[in-house]
């Protein structure tokens, strides 16, 4: 299991590495994204923004540890535990693995887990500033949470209040209303053994290495700040299908 001091001292070894030898090249993701299919859901895929994309709410040296270090590490590790435990990943589904993870070793729970995370995270965020939800799911918003500035509340406390490391979510659950909650380390609602469960609509990372270089032991001030980069229409559209 993923131990939240243990990451908060590699993530501070990583970022001093980062900063001496690699630098800040300002260059597309995609020149350093893992190799593999376009579309593979067990495979990292590349941001649709710059590392910089973000700024000034995440720091371009976050994202870019983030991203090709952290994440990158979770894709590699799911592909070692997807060989050992015999998951054909040209034909089995990412979500399907997610839902059965008791029946995996933790290498397999938690890798799985923080590689379908992550890609979430990525695109539940967009460069530029986040406006609201609109049409059905702000509908829905409005009729499970009285609004969306009580949604908002409501969800940035579960990401306060998640003891050491995990995620804030907004899910859809199997009678089709909307839930907030959270869940510790890398698990996620869509898996067999969490307490929360539902599609995720919209995930939030709170784990120390996701803020920590720009607002260190500040993780409310992350998560107010976090809601200027949201892209509602990537939730809009996961809500829709869901």
């Amino acid at each position: 299991m993923p131990n939240h001091n243990s990451d908060r001292r590699n993530f501070i070894k990583t970022a001093g590495i980062a900063a001496a030898g690699i630098g800040l090249t300002g260059l597309p993701s995609f020149l350093h994204a893992q190799s593999g299919a376009a579309g593979n859901a067990f495979v990292q895929q590349p941001l649709l923004y710059d590392y910089k994309g973000l700024e000034p709410v995440i720091d371009a040296m976050t994202m870019e540890i983030h991203y090709s270090k952290h994440a990158a590490t979770y894709a590699k590790n799911l592909a070692d535990a997807c060989a050992a435990e015999k998951v054909d990943t040209s034909s089995a589904k990412l979500e399907d693995v997610l839902r059965n993870i008791s029946k995996f070793t933790p290498k397999m729970r938690n890798n799985c887990g923080g590689h379908y995370n992550h890609e979430l995270f990525w695109q539940c965020m967009k460069p530029g500033t986040a406006t609201k939800p609109e049409g059905k799911l702000a509908t829905a918003i409005d009729q499970s949470f009285g609004s969306f500035d009580t949604f908002k509340t409501q969800f940035t406390d579960a990401g306060k209040n998640r003891f050491g490391s995990g995620w804030a979510w907004l899910v859809i659950n199997s009678d089709k209303k909307l839930v907030i909650g959270s869940t510790a380390n890398q698990d996620n609602p869509l898996m067999d053994i969490s307490e929360l469960k539902g599609t995720p609509l919209l995930g939030l990372d709170v784990w120390e290495h996701a803020y920590y270089l720009k607002y260190q032991n500040k993780r409310p001030d992350y998560i107010a700040n976090w809601w200027n980069v949201v892209n509602w229409e990537f939730v809009q559209k996961r809500f829709e299908l869901g």
